[in-house]
């Protein structure tokens, strides 16, 4: 009714009242009131701002490729894009009164699409697909350095690329190659595995070889060592078998000189005896026969001497006529019973 209003920004506004055409004030998250025919209000967001762009370029070797990315930016010096910018908000509403702001962001992409044009010329379709990294680097050096945006009081923040894609037939084409690269990289990888596999066979057929080698000759030394465990038994047997067949002689050897000793001793009794036997008989020789029967009768049994009795009446049996003995005779002779 009377045109006043009121207006109030959050902290991350730089506001700026302008009356008569000058500066009363400025400052973020201000709030006042103001009358609108003589005030014009001037509001610059401050906060970072994220701006996604897609690009299509072309590399060092024409070929055609999708750049997505987003750079990250935010008005750092509010008081110098102002004159160089409208940012003049309608009166009694919030919103812009020219296409400024957003003529802001195409500028900000329009920039990043030349530094980015400007690299990726320099390489190849392969090596553009694999530098993401080495062109953010670059671009956003630039982009920091860059005296347009100085002048805006832009900042940039931070820059990344998401996709880098060649168009949908070089893609076949890249898929295909890398294919066959790596169907190469498979057989390559079979032949050598192969190859690794004859290798270990080999390697396992030579240690198979050389086990048997080293078994066998394992084994022919310890036929040899029974061998010669075989031959100095034999020989000790045979040692053995010789002393004892010397000691047999030994022994035999004693036993025929003891025999002979013992011939020698009987013999030598034997001779004693017949000596003392023929001493004997040539002495009882110069004896007379009755002496001697009678000194021989002197020692005899009363039986011994009953049968040399009848022995003398055997003698003369032929001067005797007839001779009775009864058993009572005889058991006086003898002085035993006659059973």
């Amino acid at each position: 009714m009377f045109s006043i209003n009121y207006i109030k920004v959050d902290p991350t506004t730089f506001l700026m009242q302008f009356k008569d055409g000058k500066l009363k004030r400025q400052g973020k998250g201000l709030s006042f009131f103001y009358y609108s025919p003589t005030t014009s209000l001037v509001a610059i967001p401050v906060s970072t701002s994220d701006l996604p762009f897609m690009l299509k370029e072309s590399t060092r070797d024409y070929q055609e490729i999708t750049v997505q990315g987003q750079v990250v930016y935010r008005i750092a010096d509010p008081e110098k894009i102002s004159g160089l910018m409208n940012f003049t908000l309608k009166s009694g509403a919030q919103t812009y009164q020219s296409e400024d702001p957003k003529k802001l962001r195409n500028r900000i992409v329009n920039l990043v699409q030349v530094k980015m044009r400007t690299a990726i010329e320099q390489m190849d379709l392969r090596q553009t697909i694999t530098s993401s990294q080495a062109l953010v680097r670059s671009v956003k050096s630039e982009l920091v350095n860059s005296s347009v945006l100085a002048s805006l009081g832009i900042e940039i923040m931070d820059l990344s690329i998401l996709a880098i894609k060649p168009t949908p037939e070089t893609a076949r084409a890249l898929e295909a190659a890398v294919r066959e690269k790596l169907l190469e990289e498979a057989d390559e990888a079979i032949y050598r595995r192969r190859n690794a596999s004859i290798d270990q066979e080999r390697t396992v057929k030579e240690n198979e070889l050389n086990t048997e080698l080293a078994v066998e000759a394992k084994q022919q030394e310890i036929e040899e060592k029974k061998l010669e465990a075989d031959r100095v038994l034999k020989e000790k047997m045979m040692v053995i078998e010789r002393e004892r067949l010397e000691a047999e002689i030994a022994q035999e050897q004693q036993r025929k000189e003891l025999v002979e000793l013992a011939t020698e001793n009987d013999r030598k009794k034997t001779d004693a005896k017949a000596y003392d036997i023929a001493a004997t008989m040539e002495a009882l020789s110069k004896v007379d026969a009755r002496v001697l029967e009678a000194m021989t009768m002197g020692n005899l049994q009363p039986e011994q001497l009953l049968a040399q009795a009848f022995r003398e009446l055997a003698g003369g049996a032929d001067r005797i006529g007839q001779l009775n003995i009864s058993p009572d005779l005889l058991q006086q002779l003898s002085g035993k019973a006659v059973v």
